[in-house]
């Protein structure tokens, strides 16, 4: 059997209950895919972007609603190593992507201030044009479990709010868009496990920029593997609080909540006391 079928066999049988079923629920439970979707499937190269691709190769060739699929990858500017990775990984795989250049990385070395949050919106933005300009009406993004959890610590912790990432919303920008994260239910250490059971290795950090804007890097990327070992030791102290952690973004109680926003403004629990 060649490699890709035996990855693809991986999914299905050997973590079928980790990530497979997780995978279907995410997309079930959220509605993430209806009839006549066209969705492009974003790959930055990372395990998590590979595995949603192999996902939802599978959910189309077998599932009960008829979609399209495109597979998206963006080259802001990648070194030659970190480029040669992603096709080299996407023939493995056998995903058929399509690659289109940007010179985002080029654009931001110029940006003296938080160059790391503009090429953020730079991507997402090319994104949902070039899959727009393919027919698309929705992007899939590879976030997953830990990402959401670690979100939402990071919100409360740090900027003072309570929200996290959504299984899928609307774009802002470009009409018509929908942006999508089938892995949403799935855990990272799940992810890790099939990349190492399949002895696949895929890049890390492609950033060209990684030591000149160390610190603003560091800053985030170390706020987030804070929030990694935080919700390390709640594990040792209950293996159901990251279950609970996530649970309490689907059972908000406005009641018991001083105040909120939505796209009408600030309400506080006075307005109606």
């Amino acid at each position: 059997m060649e490699r890709y079928k035996l990855i693809e066999r991986s999914i299905i049988k050997k973590f079928r209950k980790n990530i497979w079923q997780k995978f279907l629920s995410s997309i079930n439970d959220y509605s993430l895919i209806e009839k006549d979707d066209k969705i492009a499937v974003c790959i930055s190269g990372g395990k998590d972007s590979m595995l949603l691709a192999k996902c939802m190769q599978e959910i189309q060739r077998h599932g009960n609603i008829p979609f399209e699929l495109e597979f998206l990858v963006m080259d802001p500017g990648y070194n030659k190593i970190n480029r040669q990775m992603i096709i080299e990984n996407a023939k493995i795989l056998d995903i058929p992507i399509k690659v289109f250049e940007t010179e985002i990385f080029n654009i931001v070395s110029d940006i003296e201030k938080s160059p790391c949050y503009l090429c953020a919106r730079m991507r997402r933005g090319y994104l949902y044009n070039n899959a727009k300009l393919l027919g698309c009406n929705k992007i899939a993004l590879g976030h997953h479990f830990d990402d959401v959890i670690e979100t939402i610590l990071m919100s409360m912790l740090y900027s003072g709010q309570f929200k996290t990432m959504m299984p899928k919303l609307h774009s802002s920008n470009f009409e018509g868009m929908e942006l999508i994260r089938p892995l949403f239910l799935v855990k990272e250490k799940d992810i890790i496990a099939w990349s190492n059971y399949n002895d696949l290795k895929f890049i890390q950090c492609a950033c060209r920029f990684t030591e000149d804007y160390e610190n603003e890097k560091n800053a985030v990327d170390s706020k987030r593997a804070e929030m990694k070992e935080l919700i390390k030791d709640f594990r040792k102290t209950s293996p159901y609080i990251e279950a609970n952690i996530f649970q309490s973004i689907h059972n908000v109680n406005l009641e018991t909540i001083i105040g909120y926003k939505d796209k009408d403004g600030y309400h506080s629990f006075l307005d109606n006391y």
